[in-house]
């Protein structure tokens, strides 16, 4: 395939393009970026998620140590003065004066030092006072390290977990006099003389071990006493020589320090470990992993080796290796897994990608049940999209529905603006299928988006607060029936949960009737519920529903569903929340790019999961029919659109790079789980089956895994957590309007021939 390039250019995927590349070799230009964003990436979380603990920890350690030291002078306060006259005299101070000059910095400033308030103005005294205890009594290696911890919190401050983080922003911009420039300075001082402090530090340090090390080496014995009242030669000639004398050399010149200190913390932990006397290790440790988080400082061999990598790969500082302008543009329409997974992959590969999407978040749908039961919020399942690629320099996303795609002049049309395409990616997913009773939709919605799963949750609470107002034992008893059509894993679970919603999440809660007396009927079509499991794991979860109190259908077929209820298999259910999870019809690319598709609108795809006669369109996930399960279709699962993403990733890359393409796309099954309530759920792994509470736990895992965000990942856990112990529900709110009554007013006043053709039941 030639595609087109800007202003006419042509392309040749076979001979790759060349634009603006750099003189690094193509292989280099790939992997070493990756790798050294990776070591870049590793640090920084590092240094956001477990520096935060360890400064506080160092924080509480210091100062618990000069605290129970003022807490005994002060209850001993005749023998500190005795002390500080004869055995411990200050040259150039009263013994009185030192005595309790002492005592109030011990007592006060760890106070401040622990909570992290006015950190730099408490560890000044500290710092003072370590450094006359060190060279005005007797010299101890604790002192040394000591003096250096409290350096770094004068120069530096504390973490994150301190006042002073959490209050610097408004102080900077507050009316207090002289404090907004005191803010100011003490950044510059962070900024500037920090990575100086870290590399004196580190060559302390250094000088230390290469010290220790040469008197094992040349047999000098113990180091002079002058070197001990200035660097811990007694901590660190715990080392082996040769490691003392490689460490302090690499760490003397800044080369790979962040690695050597990492070596040397194990080292330190496992010392310490064998020989719970060494405890001055404590304070080695405590070091080490500061120059571990926070590297070796400005005067290092790694600062300026950093320096010329990101002269040489650009794209270290966030900053494009090449120029966008001429590169093929990669076109990806649709923010579910397989339309991120695919720009997740081609980030740093040398195309334009354009991200469109419908909606500016990515859905994890298969929590939307949780959202429409009142569990958990929509936002705990929803993450914007474009914050996922705020440090992507090829990628732009753009909020916008396509209306048609031109496959002979390659441009994707999204209201009346044109997007011109190389490479385009159909990841649009799918809607509900009615199979042609689309008339139902008003009475029955299905769930797909976070509007669908609102306006459940709208219907559901209603129903509980209308049977509530009812005088009428029928009208009540329709209120508090709720019928599920498809007994698939969405129909499975939202049952389930219904179900304990009605029985435990609203015990007590109304006067006029009991909410557990609610019906909820899951009506399948088949011979039984979950057909895609085993047939054993379909049993139990069938069993696990009715223990729940639902009552399960099977072989039932829905033959009209209305505002008052739904007919099944020649019964009438008055039911006023009728709930559609039996099937989903996929999105109109095969309508867009004129396509034939199969009976649920799935584009037919090849090998590589291209379009057949249009090598440079693709389409994944729901949009697709793959035959690349061992010759079945892949399913309609999350995991089957990840894979599909990344592989069409891997095919664009190799035929950007002018590469041979990477073997045909073959899905791999990871298991199929669905949840029953609160402590059953099934798991189809093939070889391996659970059900239960270890499937249930499984389930939870799995589902907390995929989504999008830490956040997200965390308030979820949360929210569930909270939800299971309580047994109540999170966000039993009633918001929206009832738009369904609207909806189906205008079908019923339609005329007959603008109303959806009639199908076979369901």
């Amino acid at each position: 395939m030639n595609g087109r390039g800007r202003e006419g250019e042509t392309m040749s995927p076979e001979k790759g393009l060349q634009v603006n590349q750099t003189a690094v070799p193509r292989s280099a230009a790939t992997w070493l970026p990756r790798i050294l964003s990776i070591n870049a990436e590793f640090f920084r979380v590092l240094r956001g998620v477990a520096w935060p603990v360890l400064d506080l920890g160092i924080r509480i350690w210091l100062a618990q140590i000069f605290f129970v030291s003022g807490v005994l002078k002060v209850t001993n306060w005749q023998t500190a003065l005795n002390l500080a006259a004869t055995e411990y005299p200050v040259s150039w101070m009263n013994p009185v004066t030192a005595a309790y000059t002492g005592a109030a910095i011990e007592l006060i400033c760890p106070v401040f030092l622990v909570i992290g308030l006015m950190t730099r103005y408490a560890a000044v005294p500290m710092l003072i006072l370590s450094l006359v205890i060190q060279f005005s009594y007797h010299p101890f290696d604790s002192q040394l390290f000591w003096a250096v911890l409290f350096g770094w919190y004068t120069v530096n401050g504390a973490g994150t977990l301190s006042l002073d983080r959490m209050l610097r922003r408004g102080l900077a911009d507050s009316a207090l006099p002289l404090v907004p420039r005191i803010v100011r300075a003490s950044a510059w001082v962070r900024l500037n003389v920090s990575p100086l402090y870290l590399s004196a530090a580190r060559t302390w340090l250094a000088s230390a071990l290469l010290c220790t090390g040469l008197s094992g080496r040349f047999g000098y014995g113990k180091p002079a006493d002058v070197l001990s009242l200035w660097l811990p030669v007694g901590t660190t000639g715990h080392y082996p020589t040769a490691l003392a004398l490689l460490g302090g050399a690499l760490l003397l010149a800044g080369l790979g320090t962040r690695y050597v200190a990492m070596a040397l913390v194990v080292m330190t932990s496992a010392a310490a470990m064998m020989d719970l006397r060494q405890t001055d290790d404590i304070y080695l440790f405590m070091l080490l992993a500061m120059i571990t988080v926070h590297g070796a400082g400005q005067i290092s061999a790694d600062s300026l080796l950093e320096a010329w990598l990101k002269r040489r790969f650009p794209e270290l500082e966030g900053k494009p290796a090449f120029e966008l302008e001429g590169l093929p543009r990669v076109v990806i329409v649709g923010a579910g897994f397989g339309g991120l997974s695919c720009a997740a992959a081609l980030r740093r590969a040398r195309v334009s990608i354009t991200l469109v999407d419908r909606g500016n978040h990515h859905l994890f749908q298969p929590l939307l049940y949780q959202v429409a039961t009142a569990a958990i919020s929509p936002s705990d399942i929803a993450a914007p999209v474009r914050p996922l690629f705020r440090d992507a320099f090829n990628t732009r996303v753009l909020l916008g529905t396509v209306s048609s795609i031109d496959t002979d002049r390659q441009v994707v049309s999204i209201g009346k603006s044109e997007l011109p395409y190389d490479y385009l990616v159909l990841a649009t997913g799918a809607t509900h299928s009615y199979f042609g009773k689309d008339q139902w939709e008003p009475f029955a919605p299905g769930l797909k988006r976070i509007e669908d799963a609102t306006e459940i949750r709208r219907r559901l609470l209603t129903a509980f607060e209308q049977a509530e107002v009812t005088d009428d034992p029928e009208e009540r008893r329709s209120q508090l029936t709720f019928l599920i059509v498809g007994g698939g894993p969405t129909g499975v679970e939202l049952a389930g949960a219904i179900a304990e919603l009605a029985r435990f999440g609203m015990d007590k809660e109304f006067r006029r009737f009991d909410p557990a007396s609610a019906r909820v009927i899951l009506v399948q079509s088949g011979p039984r519920v979950l057909p895609a499991f085993d047939e054993r794991l379909a049993a139990i979860a069938q069993r696990s529903l009715e223990k729940l109190g639902v009552e399960v259908l099977v072989g039932s077929r829905v033959e009209h569903i209305d505002a008052d209820g739904v007919s099944v298999s020649g019964q009438r259910i008055a039911a006023r929340t009728v709930l559609w999870a039996a099937g989903v019809m996929a999105s109109p690319a095969a309508k867009w790019l004129k396509r034939a598709a199969d009976n649920a609108g799935r584009v037919k795809v090849g090998a590589d999961l291209s379009v057949p006669g249009l090598s440079n369109v693709y389409a994944i996930g729901d949009t697709a029919l793959a035959t690349a399960w061992n010759g079945q279709p892949a399913p309609g699962l999350a995991p089957a659109a990840k894979q599909g993403g990344i592989y069409v990733a891997r095919v664009i890359r190799a035929r950007v790079d002018g590469r041979a393409p990477p073997q045909t796309f073959a899905y791999r099954h990871l298991g199929s789980l669905a949840t029953i309530g609160r402590k059953s759920a099934v798991a189809d792994f093939g070889f391996v089956k659970l059900w239960g509470a270890p499937a249930w736990w499984l389930w939870g895992l799995v589902h907390v895994a995929f989504l999008v965000g830490l956040r997200n990942r965390i308030s979820t856990m949360t929210n569930w957590f909270w939800a299971y112990l309580t047994f109540g529900g999170g966000i039993r709110l009633i918001t929206g309007t009832d738009a369904s009554a609207k909806v189906a007013s205008e079908r019923v006043d339609a005329p007959a021939e603008a109303l959806p053709r009639q199908a076979p039941a369901v």
